[in-house]
């Protein structure tokens, strides 16, 4: 091939990107990390204790080997499924599909609640008993067939199917019926009505699958714009955790096969950046500790909501590489830290151990 002729691989990718079929790079990485890190380089509110994160490290790392704490631990709990089939993705998909917002201002004892198996369901495991009982009482609400049917799924029947013990109702019952019927949509279009096609799509790569469900579902792009920076900030939140669910669920096996799991980070909530500060790894200025410690609601998008996930995410991979500096060939990634640090935070609270509320933000992004 002469110098004056085209050369047609590059044509055909040109092609291919023009028409819009250019979606997934061979070694495709999520963005969250680098995001994670500029918004952490360029954070006013919130900073990174380098002496407490060393420490946080030894003792994260004695406390899982003290435990055995492992992935195993997510199909340990009575509410997830255990069967390793399309049923249980069907349901891991509509569980983090709806996977956000459960905080309440009222007291314990009036807050959203869920009855369920004899026992009383708070925060996330409200959601996950909900589930569970509607597909006890023959409602599919796992099903995308079921999301599109505007006659079938409605907001009532989606207050039924969340009915609490106490007068208060789930946060943001509008905006999960609006997920719901959006991902059926997309599934329907895209993906033959089932997210096993969606992972099949992925190729077993956890980056791919996040970006898929980035790139086709609008309720799972959580992206936001930081301080003028004209690249979007990914934090893609529940998009990893459903990642991350599928791979602890199977054990690493099946759907949950991901070479790259690494690629996960740290998944910004309210939990992890609560515990994080109580353990003096993150320092707030003044302002913002004092608005976190008045119960204050920080808006979605406002600059310290966002530098309370970023700094979250970056103090977690930080964790994670200083573990691995001390303990070199171990088995860790920052899919295991966020779930034990969840996990330690929540004993917490029920202990009364809590140094400090978490921050409020009323979002559907988690």
């Amino acid at each position: 091939m002469s110098d004056d002729e085209a050369d047609p691989e590059l044509l055909a990718l040109l092609r291919q990107h023009l028409q819009g079929k250019l979606t997934l790079s061979e070694d495709p990485e999520t963005g969250v990390l680098e995001s994670a890190e500029y918004v952490c380089d360029n954070s006013i509110d919130v900073a990174l204790d380098m002496r407490s994160c060393k420490n946080a490290a030894a003792a994260i790392y004695a406390q899982m080997q003290q435990q055995e704490y492992s992935a195993a631990k997510w199909s340990a709990h009575e509410l997830h499924p255990k069967a390793k089939d399309e049923a249980t993705v069907a349901f891991i998909f509509t569980m983090d599909l709806l996977n956000f917002s459960f905080w309440s201002e009222k007291p314990e004892a009036d807050r959203f609640a869920l009855s369920y198996r004899d026992k009383r369901w708070t925060g996330y495991w409200s959601l996950v008993a909900a589930l569970q009982r509607a597909l006890d009482e023959g409602i599919p609400i796992t099903d995308s067939h079921f999301w599109q049917d505007e006659e079938e799924c409605t907001l009532d029947v989606l207050k039924h199917v969340f009915r609490s013990s106490t007068d208060e109702e789930m946060p943001l019952l509008k905006e999960r019926l609006a997920c719901l019927r959006e991902a059926g949509t997309v599934l329907y279009q895209k993906y033959k009505c089932h997210p096993v096609n969606l992972i099949s799509e992925a190729n077993g790569s956890a980056a791919a699958l996040v970006n898929l469900l980035a790139r086709d579902f609008g309720c799972f792009r959580d992206e936001h714009r930081f301080e003028g920076r004209r690249k979007p900030i990914r934090f893609l939140k529940r998009a990893q955790i459903l990642v991350a669910d599928l791979w602890a669920c199977f054990e690493g096996a099946g759907y949950g096969a991901f070479q790259d799991i690494d690629k996960i980070t740290m998944f910004a909530d309210y939990r992890v950046p609560q515990i994080l500060n109580s353990m003096g790894c993150l320092a707030y200025s003044p302002p913002l500790d004092a608005a976190v410690r008045a119960k204050r609601e920080i808006p979605q998008g406002q600059s310290w909501e966002m530098q309370l996930r970023a700094c979250s995410i970056w103090c977690v991979e930080l964790i994670r590489r200083e573990i691995l500096k001390q303990h070199p060939g171990t088995t860790i990634n920052a899919v295991l830290i966020d779930f034990f640090l969840y996990d330690t935070m929540k004993k917490m609270e029920l202990e009364g151990l809590e140094s400090i509320p978490h921050h409020r933000t009323r979002s559907i992004w988690y």
